[in-house]
């Protein structure tokens, strides 16, 4: 009898403890993704990472011995390091919020001045959210608000649309609050692969030395039982080039605590109706080299001739780009434009750090069409982009001047397999 009881009594308290734990079997992480292989030639020499993968623009006149431009040489690759990994996580409930997560690796590897590392397994996405009724806290690695994942380039090219589309991910704190059509967004975010460009080359260094943090607001509409989307949005960011300057006849080491602020704006519009979807997107960036853009900063002058403290000024930059792309199931026919200017600066300079600070204007379009069948995608790309170089003026305010173009056919066919 004394057994039984004590039978009973276990099975009652495991099933006790069993109505207080949520349900494990539906709780997970789900793996997606897709293979996928570029092949593709370029025309000329070009700006880009990963050898030639993620294209830029193309290269600048560089004359040899004879007078003959050495990046006039054409070349071609074939890589499959674009493939990629998604898992998404769900998990029960924390406090009073939906849970769940994301991670999303590939093999583009890293790239800086020190190695190439191409076909790494790296970090892409990697975050948790928060989700109540009307408002969600996400944290961890994303795009930054500036790409918009409802509305982006859907190139065939790994470049996203760059530099013409701001193209970062970072890690970030980031509030979403709905209300009807709106949504509002709020985020804090610092760098990471993406980084601004200064006198010791791209580093996070800049913006962690100034101890705030990228800063962004938006606004969202979408009008109801559509699937339009209209956006506006404001950036800013504070760098700290140097921690300590050189002293112009000394060579002394001195503290110095200068600070840079840049400002961006951006809006963008999304309209889908059933034969086809339009987007456009117009930004506005000062000090954009972490966005993956044109432009970057400028030593204004020396504040003091015996510590060489500097002041500082922004390079600014200004950009476009556009998308007209077919809504067919099994075919879908698109063309993809985009164009970014040199805005120079608003005073006179004397050195500037940056990305292609020599490079007037550069305008790229890129039609292309995607056979599809399945979960297989057969795509074929022809990308055009032309830059127009020249010298960077710092005495004014950054033009550049005496400038010559080049440009870059790079026809790209991609087979795509999605899981």
């Amino acid at each position: 009898m004394k057994k039984a009881v004590i039978i009973v009594l276990i099975l009652i308290s495991s099933w006790l403890s069993a109505q207080d734990k949520p349900d494990e079997s539906k709780y997970g992480i789900k793996f997606g993704g897709f293979v996928k292989t570029d092949a593709f030639h370029d025309t000329r020499q070009t700006v880009s990472v990963r050898e030639g993968h993620f294209l830029l623009y193309p290269d600048n006149r560089l004359k040899d011995a004879n007078g003959k431009d050495i990046n006039d040489a054409p070349n071609f690759n074939i890589l499959s390091i674009q493939t990629r990994l998604r898992g998404v996580i769900s998990g029960p409930d924390a406090f009073g919020a939906k849970t769940s997560g994301l991670i999303e690796a590939d093999f583009f590897g890293n790239e800086n001045s020190s190695f190439i590392d191409a076909n790494g397994f790296r970090l892409r996405h990697g975050l948790v959210k928060l989700n109540w009724k009307k408002t969600e806290l996400m944290a961890g690695q994303f795009w930054h608000p500036l790409f918009v994942p409802e509305s982006y380039p859907e190139v065939i090219s790994f470049n996203t649309g760059a530099p013409f589309q701001p193209f970062t991910r970072n890690p970030q704190v980031r509030l979403t609050v709905k209300a009807g059509p709106m949504k509002f967004i709020a985020a804090a975010l610092s760098q990471r692969d993406f980084q601004t460009i200064g006198a010791d080359g791209a580093s996070t260094k800049y913006l962690r030395n100034s101890q705030l943090p990228n800063g962004h607001v938006q606004i969202q509409f979408q009008p109801d039982s559509t699937e339009h989307l209209f956006g506006v949005a404001a950036d800013f960011k504070q760098i700290m080039p140097e921690v300590y300057s050189t002293g112009l006849i000394n060579k002394n080491k001195y503290r110095v605590r200068t600070t840079l602020d840049s400002y961006t704006g951006m809006g963008f519009l999304k309209l889908k109706f059933k034969p086809f979807t339009f987007k456009v997107q117009i930004i506005y960036a000062q000090n954009g080299t972490d966005l993956t853009m044109i432009g970057g900063f400028a030593v204004r002058q020396y504040t003091d001739s015996i510590t060489g403290a500097k002041s500082y000024t922004n390079l600014n930059t200004g950009s476009i780009w556009a998308e007209l792309t077919g809504n067919g199931k099994k075919i879908r026919p698109a063309v993809f434009f985009g164009y970014s200017e040199n805005m120079g600066s608003d005073v006179n300079f004397i050195i500037a750090y940056g990305r292609a600070t020599n490079m007037d204007h550069v305008y790229r379009v890129a039609p292309r069409i995607v056979f599809i069948s399945s979960k297989f995608n057969l795509a074929l790309e022809e990308e055009y982009t032309y830059a127009h170089f020249g010298t960077l003026d710092g005495s004014k305010k950054g033009k550049v001047i005496n400038c010559k173009g080049v440009e870059n056919f790079r026809t790209m066919l991609s087979f795509i397999y999605n899981f």
